[in-house]
């Protein structure tokens, strides 16, 4: 194995570059190339010891015993076309997973529309503070593991914990990526309608998660949210494996796992309607306290004991730009938070005030920035998600791709807010809105700053610039 060759294409995206990273401690050679390559993504790949070069048929002779080919990866591209002239042996990054790194691994795989980096970090972490030494392969940096990939412990009996994205695997392969992982464990959280540039409706992503379903053996286990009626419809198709359930205290008795949501920053747990632990925690919000039952119930299916799941609970440090407290200036606190789905941003928003408690604005900054929220898909939605916010600023949505007739109407979505007695408004560009929350931002406030990209920095620029007056 260690005199073979892997090439990737894509290699500075992250899932491209975590794939690298447990290609490398499983002994491969790699090299990559990217469109774009510039720190911190090169500089990391580069400590990995990874060559990196810009696009070119050059980076494909001698040929390479196997080529990885990105999901963002097209016809067109001068490396694809090469490889498919020459007929060089290719496949996706999940593919590659499924077969090079799962192989004799217990894979755990955390499916849903929402909260799959929190709950994979946790059950992650969990398994760590138990002792077991995971692997992982997170779209996200747990604080806790300060790196997204990892290889663990080689072991049947070592878990090794994925995010399992629905999304498709690559130009040449339109299954969703979690059927390649092969999953002993499944977490099913939520699932609702996204990714409206691969997905016509609702039903065409149950059918991928129908699919997935049938791929989990009868001797493994899935954890399936009660609380979600496409969740138990996609369950009620059809399966061949045992179904352990959680959902919220109260929604039904009959469910195996029951978390409490008490002030916020603690939840109870329950097992058959009887109390086993209590929690206090550095997360807020139900969305979080749901993920940590979820991760109760995979856990103790891996032989973890309820002590050992309230320490790693109690230690967990939580995932960058979920919940990341950027600084604090003036008395004004910011954050960056990955939410670009309304019913991740109500998560988020109701939880921050809550906590609260009446003291200072709670101000929304919201760049409508995945392929779905920029659609008018959730227009009628959106609204809903953030009645809890005081101040709502939201950026236009840019119109790559997607016909005007198509558009997010941000300003509508302002118009039914400010209905609500809710300042909101439309800003154009980053720096009119540090100057307008500078201005007007008074001490207790807080900033919760939503998008699932860079927002050009908007946070730190926001706080050097509090800071400054």
């Amino acid at each position: 194995m260690s005199e073979q060759h892997l090439h990737v294409l894509g290699v500075c995206g992250t899932a491209m570059a975590a794939i690298t990273a447990l290609a490398k401690a499983k002994g491969w050679r790699v090299t990559g190339s990217d469109a774009h390559v510039y720190p911190p993504m090169s500089t990391y790949l580069e400590e990995l010891g990874v060559k990196i070069a810009t696009f070119s048929e050059d980076n494909l002779t001698p040929a390479p015993d196997l080529c990885l080919i990105g999901n963002a990866m097209s016809r067109g591209n001068v490396e694809v076309e090469y490889i498919l002239n020459h007929d060089l042996p290719y496949m996706s990054g999940p593919e590659f997973l499924g077969r090079y790194i799962l192989p004799q691994r217990h894979a755990a795989v955390v499916a849903g529309t929402h909260g799959k980096t929190s709950t994979s970090s946790l059950l992650a972490w969990v398994l760590e503070v138990a002792g077991k030494v995971p692997g992982f392969m997170i779209g996200g940096i747990p604080e806790n593991f300060g790196q997204g990939a990892r290889i663990g412990q080689s072991s049947p009996l070592i878990p090794f914990i994925l995010e399992g994205d629905e999304y498709d695997t690559a130009f040449f392969d339109k299954r969703s990526k979690f059927i390649h992982y092969h999953a002993k464990t499944l977490i099913l959280n939520n699932l609702e309608f996204d990714h409206a540039d691969i997905f016509k409706d609702l039903e065409a992503i149950k059918t991928q998660f129908c699919h997935l379903l049938r791929t989990i053996p009868q001797s493994g286990t899935i954890i399936a949210n009660a609380d979600d009626a496409n969740i138990m419809d996609v369950v009620s198709r059809g399966i061949w494996t045992p179904v352990t359930t959680f959902a919220e205290l109260g929604t039904d008795a009959n469910w195996q796992w029951q978390a409490l949501e008490e002030d916020g920053s603690s939840f109870k747990l329950y097992h058959q309607g009887k109390p086993q632990m209590q929690v206090a925690w550095d997360s807020i919000g139900k969305h979080h306290a749901a993920n940590a039952c979820a991760v109760a119930a995979a856990a103790t299916s891996m032989g973890v004991s309820l002590a050992d799941i309230k320490k790693g609970f109690e230690s967990f440090k939580g995932v960058r730009k979920r919940m990341t407290k950027v600084g604090q200036a003036r008395g004004i606190t910011i954050y960056d938070d990955f939410a670009h789905h309304p019913t991740a941003i109500k998560g988020i928003v109701d939880a921050v005030k809550a906590t609260m408690k009446g003291l200072g604005k709670l101000w929304v900054v919201l760049e409508p920035r995945s392929n779905t929220m920029r659609t008018n898909i959730h227009q009628a939605r959106l609204p809903d998600s953030l009645l809890s916010a005081d101040h709502v600023i939201f950026t236009p949505p840019s119109e790559r791709n997607i016909a005007k007739k198509d558009l997010l109407d941000v300003n509508k979505v302002c118009k039914t807010l400010q209905n609500n007695n809710i300042e909101a408004k439309v800003i154009e560009n980053t720096q009119d809105i540090i100057e307008t929350i500078t201005q007007h931002a008074k001490e207790h406030d807080i900033m919760l700053i939503l998008s699932n990209g860079g927002f050009e920095n908007i946070h730190q620029r926001l706080l050097n610039t509090l800071k400054c007056k």
